[in-house]
């Protein structure tokens, strides 16, 4: 896939960012340097979004053992509630 990059020359040489990826830049001596960097950074950018996309969300607790988890609080279900 293909990202259109913005480049900017600094005092420092140039700077290059990835306008669809959010975070995405690099910078360089030359041109060709920053550009080969920043080819660098979109990729572990795509796998760090991929990882992040990967990491199993933790499932909810469901009623029922929420049910449970008040019951043995020895609390009811109302003076749970008071506490929240």
């Amino acid at each position: 896939m293909k990202y259109r990059v913005n480049i900017q020359k600094t005092e420092e040489g140039y700077a290059v960012w990835v306008p669809g990826l959010p975070g995405c830049w690099s910078q360089g001596s030359s041109e060709v340097e920053a550009l080969d960097n920043v080819k660098d950074a979109i990729q572990l950018y795509l796998e760090t979004v991929d990882q992040i996309i990967t990491i199993p969300r933790a499932n909810p607790v469901d009623a029922f053992t929420m049910g449970e988890i008040i019951k043995d609080a020895g609390l009811t279900v109302d003076e749970f509630k008071e506490h929240l």
